[in-house]
């Protein structure tokens, strides 16, 4: 793609064209090299001025992610909203391959004119998101949408890679998920920033009362933060099923993030985050520089045969690795 085209593609993708967004992030989630110099030049042609908001939603398996962010998103653009949702799928070990089937399960929202949802895979990336999941916000954001919501891919405790992303954190738990205990867990519980407890509803109704409760109760035991105001986090009942408790979920987001930008921390975040990507990318560089060389291929092969073998450990093969690595350096070669 020429430097002309990468104009265009963005021109496009700012009028607000979704054939140009699908295309612009199927070229920016590829992994051809000459992919990711043609998804530079169009990052960097992009309008960068409109700053959606930015949430992660993550909870576990069967708690009603998709039911919820369909319902969610249903609201939003009933109120004139854009919204983006961008669902991360888990990827076989095995074969490689995602189901991608999350705009099966919002068919109305898939439907709505406002709404654009891109299921990808996550491929080996761990956290819970997709590797060029960030890129992708940024065209949903130039393309003109007011909010993105990230899905991850539902994976418990340590998925917490999505808030190097988001502006605001979301965990949905299931009713009966845990106790007061579960909740002052360390990992995904420090850093959500709103639960909703959903499936409130029904014979579960007292049940997810109570596990909001617990988790209040929870909450009120962890370290206040800096970025939040007094009484966040905070725990909230939602039911996805019959839509009570989104507009009130919806409200306490706004709050939340109104008073981050007030006090300078919503600008804060977004550098600290553009920091963290910057990092990210110069060590997913080095290590594809790394496979890329046949001299360092093979002495990788040979070492790791030798640990197979329990010739020497992990440790000490791994010390011999990187002088070798220096060594190279040293000599320019």
């Amino acid at each position: 793609m020429a430097e002309a085209d990468a104009r265009n593609l963005a021109q496009r993708v700012q009028g607000g064209e979704r054939r140009a967004l699908a295309r612009a992030i199927t070229l920016v989630e590829s992994g051809r090299a000459d992919h990711r110099a043609q998804a530079a030049d169009l990052l960097e042609a992009l309008d960068t001025g409109k700053q959606a908001m930015r949430i992660g939603l993550s909870g576990t398996p069967g708690v009603g992610k998709s039911t919820f962010i369909e319902a969610f998103g249903l609201m939003l653009t009933g109120q004139g909203l854009r919204v983006a949702v961008l669902a991360v799928d888990p990827s076989s070990a095995r074969s490689g391959g995602s189901i991608l089937g999350d705009k099966t399960r919002m068919e109305r929202l898939s439907r709505d004119p406002n709404a654009f949802i891109r299921p990808s895979p996550s491929q080996s990336q761990l956290g819970g998101v997709a590797r060029r999941t960030r890129e992708v916000i940024r065209l949903c954001e130039a393309a003109g949408h007011d909010v993105v919501l990230i899905e991850t891919v539902g994976v418990g405790q340590s998925e917490t890679m999505v808030a190097e992303m988001a502006d605001l954190f979301v965990l949905l738990l299931a009713p009966a998920g845990g106790d007061e205990l579960q909740g002052v867990k360390r990992g995904i519980m420090e850093i959500a920033d709103l639960i909703l407890v959903n499936k409130a509803d029904g014979d579960l109704a007292a049940a997810a009362a109570r596990t909001r409760a617990d988790y209040s109760g929870a909450l009120r035991l962890l370290r206040r933060r800096p970025q939040d105001p007094e009484g966040f986090p905070k725990a909230l009942k939602v039911s996805a099923q019959e839509g009570t408790g989104l507009a009130e979920a919806w409200a306490e987001m706004e709050t939340l993030a109104a008073w981050r930008r007030d006090q300078g921390h919503w600008q804060a975040r977004r550098r600290a985050q553009a920091r963290h990507w910057f990092e990210e990318e110069v060590r997913h560089g080095l290590l594809a520089q790394l496979t890329a060389d046949a001299d360092v291929r093979c002495r990788m092969a040979g070492l790791g045969d030798a640990v197979a073998r329990g010739e020497t450990t992990p440790a000490m093969a791994a010390t011999e690795m990187l002088a070798f690595l220096r060594g190279r350096d040293a000599s320019g070669t």
